[in-house]
């Protein structure tokens, strides 16, 4: 409840994108293959995003 007007941080964000494009690649590993890996190169330029951000803190 005290959370609830709480702002996400930065890396909140892109962790929860990161998650989000992984889902959509899986889902979509099923039925086209070239969507999916576009969404996991998606997701891993996010993920080197997050690296950045907790090296810099």
């Amino acid at each position: 409840m005290f959370g609830l007007f709480k702002k996400k941080t930065e890396l909140e964000k892109l962790q929860e994108q990161y998650k989000k494009l992984q889902k959509e690649a899986f889902d979509l590993s099923k039925s086209n293959r070239q969507k999916s890996d576009a969404k996991l190169k998606e997701a891993d330029d996010v993920a080197k995003k997050i690296d950045e951000l907790k090296a810099s803190s």
